[in-house]
This record gives C-alpha cells, structure tokens and sequence, in this order.
C-alpha cells in the first residue's frame, strides 16, 4: 500500500496490523494480507465505509405565518450512506402525514434524502417547536436535528367574563373583556345598544374592565366589547338583565283586588230587577314576598259571588210565585155568574150548596 495515510503498526511472523487515518469512502473495499512464507500464506477482509449525513437544513419556511396559510415545509441531509431516515416532531409529537423522498448522488456511493410536510397555520400552534430528526448508524444514537419556531399571527378572541351571574337593584357589577390575539390587540371599545355608554359617571371604562354601579332598569341591555389588531377585529355580547331586590325577610304589602259580578233577573209582565254584588278579596298582610300557589282570596270571592248570585234568584222566584197565585172557585160561587141580581144569585148559591161535597181550590 503506498499512501501517507495507512501505516503499518505492528509486525511479526505471525501478525500484520496496519492503521488508516481519514477514512473516506475511497477506502472502502477489500484488504489482503499476504505472509510470504512457503508456501504463501494470505487472508482478506472487507472494509465498509459509512457515510456521515450532513446537518439537515429546513426549506419553505417563513415567520410569521397568517393564520389559515398552508406552508410546506421541506428537510433534507445529504451525504449518507447508506440512506438516512428523517423524522418530523411538533412540539415533541411525531408527525406522521410526510412525505419522503431519497435520491443517489452523483459519486453513485451516498444518498440525499428528504422529507416534505404540509401544515395549515392554526393560532393553536402558535409558539409551537417544529424539529426535523436525522438519524443514522454513523450517529452513534446521536441524531442531527434541524428545528424553527412556529409564529402566527390571528384575529383577537373576546370574551366578557360577569362578576355578578344574578345582578339586583342598587347593587353594582364588573365586566371584563379578555381578548386574546397576535399581535396584541389594542384597547377594546365597549358600547351598549350599538352606541356609546349613556351613563359615564356609573359607567365606568378602565382599560378591559367596564364598572356599573348603582344598577337600576334603565341598566338593561346588549354591551359589546370590540377588539382589533392588525390582522383583523372580533367582538362578542353581554346581555344584561337587572332584577328587582329579593326580600324573604320583609313581608310585602298587596293591594286587594275586587272582583265584581252584576246578576239580571227579568220576569214577564212584570218590572226587572237588578242586584249588584260586590266581593272583595283581600290577601293575608303577612304573607311573604315571593310566595306562590293558587290565590285562595280570589277563589273565594268567586264561590262566594256564585252563592250570592243563587240566593238572589230563589228570593227572586219566591216573591214572584208569591204576588201571582192563580184564581179560584169554591162551590159557594157557582150559579151566580149567570143570576140577573143580587138577591137571585144568593138563591142559586144556596141552592148550590146541597150538592156541594166540598171546598176546592186550584192553584196555578
């Protein structure tokens, strides 16, 4: 062998060892041995040489990403032998959706090998590590890694946060508007209806946070919180409802309610009359704010007007029957329609009376 590199490093009759430095792959191939003996002795080996994969170098990629942009990201080594395996992670999670590519190079002894992902920008990944992973043998369980940091730019995301879930009258409450957004989003606007607060001494505005105190009814109402930053602006809605103070301690005063009811009687041949009933129906003065059922007042005014009403007409009926009994005859009477005078119809009643059994009255 004649090159500088290979020296011979140990001789004897029974033993040749000789040393190569900066192995390249021009080295590799098949080494004999000779022992020139009689007869000659020789012994042959075969020496493999591993190609080293260069350090990988990620394409395609450019900062910041909109949100919603699909980039195609490309890592590629070249120089192994034999051909290197690439590996994609996000955030230490394999990617597995690649596509992989490997090519001879031009001396026919290495590789170039590749690796191509497709990613769509979400706000999710923003900050996110994506890395490209060489391994191979000559690495030693070592690999190359190639690594770029995910920035995405997005709209803001608002949300209004309550400090009060059940506000009542003269209490106060706190909105808050977080919004979320790359870049930054700027001071949010709030306004209520579609316009500007109409209360700013109540209504007060310090930074995210709209303050409102002293709540009343007029307080009802849509607040929007707006927010916005380069890429774009996004709102969302509070609708508040203020309600009346609760009190289960105090009782509440009701104003009774009247029920009135009018009842027409009409009898033929003669005068109508009308009674008018009044029942008032008043609610217990200690009864509790709040407190539900049936109204047991009302029910009994009406059972009460119902009764009234009935007697009313059997009154009513009673007189009626009593001013109009029907007329009646009694035996003393007969023959008398028909006498021309006084003094005939006396004979003829008394003539009557010895067929007369008995005094009968009809009544109709």
């Amino acid at each position: 062998l004649r090159d500088n590199r290979i020296e011979l490093v140990r001789a004897s009759w029974h033993e040749l060892s000789i040393s190569v430095s900066d192995v390249s792959l021009s080295d590799e191939g098949q080494y004999t041995c000779s022992l020139f003996t009689m007869p000659v002795k020789t012994s042959k080996a075969f020496l493999t040489v591993l190609g080293v994969p260069e350090k990988p170098q990620i394409t395609g990629f450019t900062s910041p990403v909109m949100e919603g942009e699909r980039m195609q990201l490309t890592c590629k080594t070249s120089g192994s032998k034999p051909a290197a395996d690439i590996r994609w992670f996000k955030n230490d999670k394999e990617v597995k959706d690649v596509k992989y590519l490997k090519e001879e190079d031009a001396n026919r002894k290495t590789f170039t090998v590749s690796s191509t992902m497709d990613f769509l920008a979400d706000r999710n990944d923003d900050g996110a590590v994506l890395s490209c992973r060489v391994d191979h043998e000559s690495l030693n369980s070592t690999p190359q890694i190639a690594m770029q940091v995910l920035e995405i730019h997005y709209t803001p995301l608002v949300k209004i946060i309550s400090s009060n879930s059940w506000p009542e009258e003269g209490q106060s409450i706190i909105l808050t508007c977080e919004s979320k957004g790359k870049p930054m989003p700027e001071p949010v606007l709030w306004t209520k209806d579609g316009g500007e607060l109409p209360d700013p001494e109540r209504m007060v505005v310090n930074g995210r946070v709209l303050s409102i105190s002293f709540l009343n009814k007029t307080d009802n109402g849509t607040y929007r919180c707006e927010a916005k930053n380069p890429i774009g602006r996004n709102s969302t809605e509070y609708v508040l409802i203020v309600h009346d103070v609760f009190n289960t301690l105090l009782p509440t005063t009701v104003i009774p309610s009247l029920t009135t009811a009018t009842v027409t009687t009409t009898v033929a041949l003669t005068t109508s009359t009308t009674t008018s009933a009044t029942a008032i129906s008043t609610r217990d003065p200690n009864a509790l704010a709040g407190q539900t059922g049936p109204d047991h007042a009302l029910i009994g005014g009406i059972v009460a007007v119902v009764v009234f009403v009935t007697l009313c007409s059997i009154i009513l009926l009673g007189r009626y029957l009593a001013r109009h009994k029907g007329t009646y005859l009694t035996n003393e009477a007969k023959g008398a329609e028909d006498a021309p005078d006084a003094d005939t119809a006396i004979i003829n009643a008394e003539g009557s009376q010895v067929n007369a059994e008995e005094k009968k009255e009809y009544f109709i």
